[in-house]
């Protein structure tokens, strides 16, 4: 079976899906998923440098809740980006990049898919889940574990359908840098195109922490108090003599 997905883009690639552990037929969320935290940001530990997700709980709440459950179960811990486009996106989350196989990566997962929440569009820094293709996945059900980052606007893939459940709020330097791997020709094909940076796109680590470490607060509106009201200037009488 083709385990490939094509993107509706003129790059016309693919998103590797995860393999035959993830069936088309969805599966039940196994374990207990980490309930939505709002205060919480995803920090990915990279061999590049940190990369920082905040989720997108009110648009994608069953995705962002198994993405914190992988999160801090460690899943990622190990895993590198095993995909990566110049101008278009990186791609990371298979457990099979923890073997020193690289002919298997992008074809892993945790052994389920996670239910469709597709409305937000894909922007630089879009942080989004891969998919089997329609032909064999239909509800368009996402990867458990596989997901994107976007390095650029792609209204193609608003109209292709993927799941977009956070926004890189730091380190897009980072993204780019891991992107920037696409033109090492000394590097593997990776599986659906690209290039597969393999431990230069390592995830040393990925934990939760405060969003308020990397968020500002919301600036104070309470109104100032009114100046007091100005007095229109006087005009002295005319003191002209005809």
């Amino acid at each position: 079976m083709n385990r490939t997905l094509i993107l509706g883009t003129a790059l016309a690639l693919a998103l590797i899906a995860p393999g035959a552990q993830a069936a088309s037929s969805a599966k039940p969320i196994k374990g207990k998923a980490v309930a939505p935290a709002k205060d919480q940001a995803v920090v990915l530990e990279t061999a590049q440098g940190n990369i920082v997700i905040k989720l997108a709980d009110a648009k994608a709440p069953k995705t962002c809740a198994n993405f914190r459950k992988l999160v801090s179960q460690g899943f990622y811990d190990g895993t590198s980006f095993h995909r990566v486009i110049s101008g278009f996106m990186i791609q990371g989350g298979d457990p099979n990049t923890k073997n020193a196989n690289p002919a298997d990566d992008g074809l892993g997962g945790p052994g389920y898919t996670v239910p469709a929440e597709i409305g937000l569009p894909h922007i630089r820094g879009a942080v989004a889940t891969a998919r089997q293709a329609d032909q064999v996945n239909p509800k368009r059900e996402s990867s458990g574990s596989q997901f994107f980052i976007d390095v650029a606007k792609l209204p193609s893939l608003d109209q292709g359908g993927y799941t977009v459940f956070g926004q890189v709020i730091s380190g897009m330097d980072v993204v780019d840098k891991l992107a920037a791997f696409a033109n090492d020709a000394s590097l593997p094909q990776a599986n659906g195109g690209g290039r597969n940076p393999g431990k230069k796109g390592l995830i040393r680590h990925a934990r939760l922490e405060a969003l308020s470490t990397y968020e500002k607060p919301a600036p104070d509106v309470t109104p100032a108090a009114a100046p007091p009201p100005v007095q229109a200037p006087v005009t002295p009488a005319d003191t002209t003599h005809h």
